[in-house]
Parts: structure tokens; C-alpha cells; sequence
């Protein structure tokens, strides 16, 4: 069998499967299998495809067709234009998070403003480290319950040069915490639990359910970090966390009940209200 004709046959066996983006997803999976970039998969289409790759992309074209995302199959993903290594304790990346980054820096002002972050369930650690790779005179310190996430976050502050400015420890939240920050960032579960079993299969049999499952009502996880926030915020102090879909009204009352100013909610690409961003209250009015 060609390289060609083994792409073929994958996006057939995932187009079966009722995988949406077949074509696209065969040619990622087989520029893994046969290491290679795209330019020399499409010269080489001719070319005899090796048996030890083609039995590496059948296995990856299985997992694919049975729901694995894509990136959990390859173990990385990018985010902010920076690679991420995943480890099955983390969150897949996605970008609507890139929103939290981009409201987080507009929040933060100038690019050579020495900063301290805290990141609240780092994950992957692709929030803090994407703040971290465009604010040179920051420093950082990411907190995740989970010891296996905290270990893929460390990983990759390595990957990326960044273990200089970064910190990563296990916690719950910021409950053992009693430094303030200049920004406060976070990704929290928020997903309600009754909606848990109707998520797509590969965020809900791949995506680590603590990293999703809000409570009830979605709130549990911002109820905690929102109340830690007017003692964690240095004065002008800002934070950027992530909303789940219809989340914003709610998250900035919890926001104004301890009395922090709601700057600003920013959508992402689809028009979702995405970002939040509090500022400790130091007598500005409040706007939205």
C-alpha cells in the first residue's frame, strides 16, 4: 500500500465511523505515523508506505473512530501558538480559552510591566504560560489538585523555557495561599452535572471530569475562587477566568457580592460571553 492510498483508507474507515472532519483528521494522524511534514506526505503519495507506520496509523485511525480527540491520540496540542504536551489529568486545550489569555493581557497594561500571576487548576498550563511567554518581566505559580496535572504543567514550563518564571504546586484552590498577585487567572470546571452525560464523547469519556463537573449549577468552583479574590488581588489587581455558555451574569454577581468591579466580559470568536475579568475595587466605578 502507498502512502497515498493508506490516507484514503483511513478517511474512509473514519468517514464510517462518522467522524466529521475525516480527510483532515486521516492526514494529521498519518503525518504522525509516518513522520513526516505535509509537502513530503503529499510528494511521496506514491511512494510505499512502511509496515510499521501503516500499523501506527491503523492503531491511531481505531482510536480516532472509536471518539478520541485527536490530540489525546497524538499526546499535544497547540494553544496560543506554543505546543502543549496533554496528560490524561489535564484539560485538551481549546481555543476559546485563548480568550482569557487576550482579555487577561489587555487587563494587565503594558508588556513590560513586572507581574506576579496565579493560576487556579493550571491543568496543562497552557493559561499561565501563555501569559508567561508574552510578558518577559512576569512570574507565575500555578495550583492544580490533581499531582499529575502539576506534573504535565511543569513539563511544559520545561518545553517552553519557562521553568525560570514558573512555579507549580498541589493545592485546593487557593485555600493554602497568602500572597497577593497582580493577576489572577483560571479555567474552572463549570460544566452543571446533569448536562455531564450529553457532552460530546470526547470531552466527556476524554477530559478529565473534575476538570468539568461545576456542581449543580455550574458555580461551585467560582464560588470558591471569587470569594478568595479581594484577599488574593494586589491593589488594582485583576482577574481573568473562563465562562461557560449563559455563566456571565451570574459569575459577575458572585464578582460584586465581595465587592470587586466588573471590568469587563469578553466573547470569543463565536460571540459567547467567554471572559470575565474582576478588578479590585480601589474607589473606580464600576463599568461593564
Amino acid at each position: 500500500m502507498t502512502r497515498g492510498e493508506a490516507v484514503r483508507a483511513a478517511a474512509a474507515a473514519l468517514r464510517e465511523a462518522g467522524v466529521e472532519e475525516a480527510d483532515l483528521d486521516a492526514r494529521v494522524l498519518a503525518l504522525e505515523a509516518f513522520g513526516v511534514d505535509l509537502a513530503r506526505l503529499v510528494a511521496g503519495a506514491r511512494e510505499p508506505a512502511p509496515s510499521d507506520a501503516l500499523a501506527a496509523l491503523d492503531a491511531m485511525v481505531a482510536r480516532r473512530a472509536a471518539g478520541a480527540p485527536v490530540a489525546r491520540i497524538l499526546g499535544r496540542r497547540e494553544f496560543w501558538g506554543l505546543p502543549f504536551r496533554l496528560g490524561p489529568a489535564a484539560l485538551v486545550p481549546r481555543p476559546e480559552t485563548e480568550t482569557v489569555v487576550e482579555a487577561a493581557l489587555a487587563a494587565v497594561g503594558p508588556a513590560r510591566r513586572a507581574l506576579s500571576i496565579l493560576d487556579l487548576g493550571v491543568g496543562s498550563g497552557c493559561l499561565l504560560l501563555a501569559v508567561l511567554s508574552e510578558r518577559s518581566e512576569a512570574v507565575g505559580l500555578g495550583v492544580d489538585r490533581s499531582e499529575a496535572a502539576v506534573a504535565t504543567a511543569r513539563a511544559n514550563a520545561a518545553a517552553l523555557g519557562l521553568e525560570s518564571r514558573a512555579r507549580f504546586v498541589v493545592g485546593d484552590w487557593a485555600s493554602a495561599l497568602d500572597d497577593t498577585f497582580d493577576l489572577v487567572t483560571s479555567n474552572p470546571p463549570y460544566v452543571r452535572r446533569g448536562d455531564m452525560p450529553g457532552l460530546d464523547r470526547e470531552v466527556r469519556d476524554h477530559d478529565p471530569a473534575a476538570a468539568l463537573d461545576g456542581g449543580p449549577d455550574g458555580l461551585d468552583a467560582y464560588r470558591a475562587i471569587v470569594a478568595d479574590l479581594p484577599r488574593l488581588l494586589a491593589p488594582d489587581g485583576v482577574a481573568a477566568l473562563e465562562l461557560g455558555v449563559g455563566q456571565a451574569d451570574d459569575v459577575a454577581a458572585l464578582g460584586r457580592g465581595v465587592g470587586l468591579v466588573v471590568e469587563r466580559v469578553a466573547p470569543d470568536l463565536a460571540g459567547v460571553a467567554r471572559a470575565i475579568v474582576f478588578r479590585q475595587a480601589r474607589g473606580s466605578s464600576e463599568r461593564r
